[in-house]
C-alpha cells in the first residue's frame, strides 16, 4: 500500500509539472574555487576596516563572513558561497571609495611604493639640480660681464676723448740727443681727479670681467684658452697688468695700457659668452623644461600617494611610468615657447611652466584640446564648388 502512494505521488509530479520538486540535501564543493578564498580574504579585509573606522554593518552581513571562514572546505554549499558573495558586496557599496584591494595595497605594498617614488624623485633632482644652477649661475654672470663690458667701452671712448693719443717715442740717434721718451701734453680739460676716477673705473671694469670670465670658464669646463694664463702664477705680473701704475705719471699712456689689456680681456669674456649661449641655452630650452615637468611628476605622485594612504584608497598603477612619459614630452613641448604670460601683470618663466605641467598632466592636455577646438572652429568651411545644384 505504501509502495502504490509513492508510485502514485511520483506519477502526479511528472504529470503536473507546476508542482514544486522535491529538493534534497544542499550540494557541497569537492573542489573550492580560488576566487571565494579570495573574496572571503577581501570580505576579511573589509569588515576589518569598518570595525577600526566605526562602521556599522548588519548582522546578516558579518554573520554570513563569519560563517564563511568558520566552514571547512568540505563544508562549503552553494548557500554559504552565496551569503558570502552577497555580503562583500554589501561591504563594497557601503564602504566604498575604499576597496579591499586598496586595504591590501596600503598594507603589503607601501614600503616598496614609497622607495620607488622616493629613488625616481632623488635621481631627478640630482640631475636637474646641478644642470639649473650652473644656468642660473651662468645666467648671471653673462649678464654681468655683458654690463661691465658696456661700461668699460664707454670709458675707452671717454678717456681717448679727454687724453687724447698716447705720448710718442722719439728713439734715440748716436748723436747726443735724449734717448729718453717725450711726453705729449695732455688736451684734456677735465681736473686731474676726475680723470683718476675714471681710470680707475676702467681698470676696476677690466678686472671684474677678468674675474667673471675665468668664473664662466670654469662652468665651460675650461672651453676657451686664457690669454693671461702665463702670468696668473706670477702676482708681480699680474698686478703689472691690470693694476693702474704708481702715482699715475701720464694719463694718457695709462688709459693706452689699460685699453689693450681691456681688448684681450673683452675677446676672452666674448668668446665665452657665445659658448655659453650655445651650450647652457640649449639646455635651458631643451633640457631643463623635460626634467623640471619629471620633477613635477614626481612631486604629484608623492603627494597623491601621501593623500591615497590617508584615505586608505591608494592603489599600485602602471599608469605611472606612462605619466612621466607624456610629463617629458610636455615639458619638451613648453621648451619651445620662450614666454608664457598668464595675466596682464604676471608673467611665468619657461621652467615654472614646465614643473606645473609635469604635475597637472590633465590640465595641460585639457589646453592643448581646447587650442585645437579653437583652431578647428576658426577654419573657413569649405565652400560650395561653382558648378554645384543647391
Amino acid at each position: 500500500m505504501m509502495q502504490a502512494t509513492a508510485t502514485a505521488k511520483a506519477a502526479s509530479q511528472t504529470l503536473d509539472p507546476g508542482m514544486p520538486a522535491v529538493h534534497g540535501p544542499p550540494a557541497t564543493y569537492s573542489e573550492l574555487p580560488a576566487y571565494f578564498l579570495e573574496a572571503l580574504a577581501d570580505a576579511e579585509r573589509l569588515l576589518k576596516y569598518a570595525a577600526e573606522t566605526g562602521v556599522e554593518i548588519d548582522d546578516a552581513t558579518r554573520d554570513h563572513v563569519l560563517q564563511a571562514r568558520a566552514a571547512h572546505i568540505s563544508e562549503w554549499t552553494e548557500e554559504t558561497a552565496a551569503n558570502l558573495l552577497t555580503a562583500l558586496t554589501k561591504l563594497a557599496a557601503q564602504l566604498k571609495p575604499v576597496t579591499a584591494a586598496s586595504l591590501k595595497a596600503c598594507s603589503d605594498e607601501t614600503r616598496p611604493t614609497v622607495r620607488t617614488y622616493w629613488v625616481v624623485a632623488i635621481c631627478i633632482a640630482v640631475i636637474t639640480v646641478p644642470f639649473s644652477l650652473a644656468s642660473f649661475v651662468s645666467s648671471a654672470i653673462s649678464s654681468a660681464i655683458r654690463t661691465d663690458i658696456a661700461t668699460a667701452n664707454d670709458l675707452a671712448v671717454k678717456l681717448r676723448t679727454q687724453l687724447g693719443p698716447p705720448p710718442a717715442v722719439i728713439p734715440a740717434v748716436a748723436s747726443t740727443t735724449n734717448t729718453a721718451a717725450t711726453p705729449r701734453p695732455t688736451v684734456s680739460t677735465e681736473p686731474d681727479a676726475v680723470i683718476i676716477g675714471e681710470l680707475q673705473q676702467f681698470a676696476s671694469s677690466i678686472r671684474a670681467i677678468d674675474a667673471r670670465a675665468r668664473q664662466l670658464n670654469v662652468l665651460l669646463f675650461h672651453a676657451e684658452r686664457d690669454p693671461f694664463a702665463s702670468i696668473r702664477n706670477d702676482p708681480a705680473a699680474v698686478h703689472k697688468r691690470f693694476q693702474l701704475p704708481t702715482g699715475l705719471p701720464n694719463f694718457a699712456l695709462a688709459a693706452d695700457e689699460r685699453t689693450v689689456v681691456f681688448q684681450d680681456v673683452r675677446y676672452f669674456a666674448q668668446s665665452l659668452l657665445d659658448d655659453v649661449s650655445f651650450f647652457y641655452g640649449a639646455i635651458t630650452a631643451c633640457v631643463l623644461p623635460a626634467l623640471y615637468a619629471l620633477l613635477g611628476t614626481s612631486a604629484y605622485l608623492l603627494r597623491t600617494f601621501e593623500r591615497q594612504m590617508s584615505t586608505r584608497t591608494f592603489i599600485p598603477s602602471v599608469a605611472n611610468s606612462a605619466r612621466f612619459l607624456i610629463a617629458a614630452i610636455g615639458g619638451g613641448v613648453v621648451g619651445l615657447f620662450n614666454n608664457f604670460t598668464i595675466t596682464q601683470g604676471a608673467s611665468v618663466p619657461p621652467l615654472a611652466i614646465a614643473f606645473l605641467v609635469g604635475y597637472a598632466v590633465d590640465v595641460f592636455f585639457a589646453f592643448l584640446e581646447g587650442l585645437i577646438q579653437a583652431f578647428t572652429r576658426n577654419t573657413p568651411a569649405s565652400t560650395t564648388p561653382s558648378g554645384a545644384q543647391t
